[in-house]
């Protein structure tokens, strides 16, 4: 008999993650994070645990780590289909293994497995991954712990069995705790610390404000990503930091040489400023799927995510210039434009889109962005208006790869311009967007910030543009320098611009370098230059190597994706890179084995699948794909035994990806359940359509035979319930049964 007792899943199972501590370490623009996850397996059989978390798309994933009494084993970086493997030999041999790895589709989401945890145990697992902070409209620095993971919608023509399944509950019910501490070091003074949750008092640790402490107030909801807004004197000051590389490294590898990261910030000319353009094409671009239809938080004066959009969007299109030209798409299963084409900005034109704007609603049913941004790269651009493309969504897509290529393939047409509307909105999604699309992304997650955010963003896309932007840099003789960060494709005033470079070779003379950024505006051109010492000062870590890592990382992985008969030899360099660094890529995995007892698991494991926070729990529209989560807590069925799980693992045509994705038919069992009376409706939740209909208009008898006729549908056979009760007993029971045998319904 199972021990219910502590933390249970709404299926009265025992959930093994405990707690979750974060640490972060925050130097300059920089933040090392180090999460460390409490497992405790209450049951009296050995148990897999399975957890599918966010984590910032751009950070650096470098260390893991388990431990296990007074016992740590530290985690391997090995190519992804061998962890696999180790992990699933390491189960089959009783001995205890842990695996982390990255979701093929979205470098956001991560899958943690902790196999073979003995009755009574704990471990202890500790990841560290490192991430740059973002500047905001205020100047200051945003650091973010995303803490929500909502369902992401698998567009139709893609394999749902590469997708990860986000395993969700309602915000404010997860049954595991968070604490958060931050220690804050610059060479600037800290002025204050901001945060979207309740803090305890900021503790500054000297005497000149360089270095101070700040902790999350405990009680955390997990119904908001953790925001820490971080003001600094002199922000805008350009800073150039050399960091040391390992001794131990391989000779000449980006490891052992030097790395520097820039901070640069552009300053244009006041005659640039001061004059923003009068033309452009302005095409904004509105998520209008089921799931816009959700609050931005859980807080009760919660503004609904379509509604957020709207005002986002009805301050932008009060701002435009007259004579620019403008459209406006949305989007979910299909799309639409208000307008044939772009139409010019005048009084009747706005006052046109303004009624349009005001009667949307989030009524498209799934996320399906990739078709309306291939329409508008069909479109001729208007000679002498420069395309900007403006998009607001919540993030919640299953392939984010996808759309980032289409955006790049572009960008030589346009500017994209990103907004994250609502907690938990994919940072893959939208930092990507704008970083591809030479643009500028926006988190709105309420709306005491909104304004400033949008204006920047529109007084940006004013800017005129930057052209032929190069980097020259000016070093000693024997010292030469290979760039880590992608060419900069966009500059805009006063904005950070984040470089990083290896060098190599040593001089033994000027300790000094400078880089300088020059680029064309408007007629004129244009140099900004700073200068730094070439010598490491202190032991500085390695942060900056992996963050340049991370840097190349990406690049790779884009350019791998495009294909070609380089596409192999990519592939092997990308590997060697995410090995000699230490920072995990789409094709490597961290595995850790505890080799104990040693004796073999006699039958399968129980298999939990730790929930994660999101916002909301119901079907995005009618199933015209696959959505990507159950959004329920834990699996219908055991797994099948492990050597059964090992050999089906194993098989190369089937092992594409771990993470698990839905059964089909299960948005459309749970709108039958909601149909007949028994399952509970949540707040703006709708069922399929046709099924709304006979809900609220047919009588108890009629009621009941909708539902029949639906669950003939569904499972393809009559049901033999007499009553509203026993029908969804039925549907539980065949539903149920369906997963158990792997059936497709």
């Amino acid at each position: 008999m199972v021990n219910c007792c502590g933390l249970v899943t709404d299926k009265n199972e025992p959930v093994p993650l405990k707690s979750v501590e974060v640490e972060v370490k925050v130097q300059g623009h920089v933040a090392t994070v180090s999460s460390t996850l409490l497992y405790v397996n209450g049951e009296e059989r050995p148990l897999e645990a399975v957890f599918v978390f966010p984590l910032p798309g751009e950070c650096a994933l470098c260390h893991f780590s388990a431990k296990l009494g007074d016992t740590e084993v530290v985690a391997k970086l090995q190519d992804k289909q061998t962890a696999r493997e180790e992990y699933d030999d390491a189960l089959s041999s009783g001995h205890q293994a842990f695996l982390l790895e990255e979701s093929d589709q979205s470098p956001d989401v991560f899958q943690l497995n902790v196999g073979s945890l003995p009755p009574g145990e704990s471990a202890a697992i500790t990841l560290v991954y490192i991430s740059e902070l973002a500047m905001q409209a205020d100047d200051a620095l945003r650091f973010c712990l995303p803490a929500v993971l909502n369902p992401r919608y698998t567009p139709q023509d893609m394999d749902s069995s590469k997708m990860a399944t986000v395993t969700s509950v309602p915000a404010g019910v997860v049954p595991y705790t968070l604490a958060l501490s931050a220690h804050l070091s610059s060479p600037q003074p800290v002025s204050k610390v901001e945060s979207n949750c309740p803090l305890e008092p900021l503790e500054y640790l000297n005497p000149d404000k360089t270095e101070a402490k700040v902790s999350l107030c405990s009680g955390h909801m997990f119904d908001r990503d953790v925001e820490l807004l971080l003001y600094y004197q002199d922000a805008h000051k350009p800073t150039a930091i050399v960091e040391a590389g390992q001794d131990s490294a391989e000779p000449a590898s980006l490891m052992r040489d030097p790395v520097v990261m820039l901070s640069c910030y552009p300053e244009f000319p006041a005659a640039v400023t001061s004059t923003l353009a009068s033309c452009g094409e302005f095409i904004f671009v509105v998520d209008r799927s089921g799931s816009m239809d959700y609050s931005m938080h859980s807080g009760k004066d919660a503004q609904m995510r379509i509604d957020s959009a709207k005002d986002t969007l009805l301050l932008l299109l009060k701002s435009l210039p007259m004579g620019c030209y403008f459209n406006i798409y949305g989007f979910g299963s299909r799309f639409e434009h208000f307008f044939p084409k772009s139409v010019e900005y005048n009084q009747k034109t706005m006052d046109d889109a303004f009624g349009k704007v005001k009667g949307m609603r989030a009524d498209m049913g799934g996320t399906e962005i990739l078709q309306p941004l291939k329409h508008i790269y069909s479109q001729p651009c208007i000679p002498n208006h420069p395309r900007q493309l403006f998009i607001f969504t919540d993030g919640e897509v299953g392939n984010t790869k996808h759309v980032l290529d289409l955006v790049k393939l572009h960008v030589n047409s346009h500017r994209c311009f990103s907004f994250g509307i609502g907690e938990g909105a994919s940072t893959a999604l939208i930092m990507g967007l704008a970083k591809e699309g030479s643009g500028h992304a926006q988190f709105i997650t309420g709306t005491e910030r909104m304004q400033p955010k949008v204006m920047q963003s529109l007084r940006y896309a004013l800017q005129p543009t930057v052209r032929d932007i190069s980097v020259e840099w000016n070093l000693p003789d024997g010292v030469s320098v290979t760039t880590l960060s992608p060419p900069l494709k966009v500059l805009f005033h006063g904005q950070r611009a984040l470089l990083y470079a290896q060098l190599k070779g040593e001089s033994t003379g000027n300790p000094e370098g400078s880089v300088t950024i020059q680029y064309s505006l408007l007629e004129e051109t244009v140099k900004n230059q700073l200068s730094f010492c070439l010598k490491p000062t202190g032991d500085t870590g390695v942060s900056l190597h992996r963050l340049g890592a991370r840097a190349l990382i990406r690049s790779l992985e884009m350019e791998e994706r495009a294909g070609g008969p380089e596409a192999k030899a990519v592939r092997e360099k990308l590997l060697q890179l995410s090995l000699q660094s230490g920072v995990s890529c789409t094709h490597t995995a961290f595995i850790a084995i505890h080799k104990a007892s040693g004796q073999t698991v006699q039958g399968p494991l129980l298999h939990r699948i730790v929930p994660t926070p999101g916002l909301f729990l119901k079907p995005m529209g009618p199933p015209v794909g696959r959505p990507l989560a159950l959004g329920r807590t834990v699996s219908l069925c055991s797994p099948p035994p492990m050597s059964e799980m090992c050999r089906t693992r194993k098989n190369a045509s089937s092992m594409k990806s771990r993470f698990m994705a839905p059964p089909v038919g299960y948005t459309e069992y749970r709108a039958l359940r909601r149909c007949s009376g028994d399952m509970p409706q949540m707040a703006n939740q709708a069922p399929l359509e046709k099924v709304k209909e006979k809900k609220t208009t047919l009588s108890k008898p009629d009621k009941l035979g909708a539902i029949f006729q639906a669950f003939t549908r569904v499972f393809g056979k009559k049901s033999t319930a007499i009553d509203s009760k026993s029908a969804c007993d039925e549907l539980d029971d065949e539903f149920s049964s369906d997963v158990v045998q792997g059936k497709d319904m």
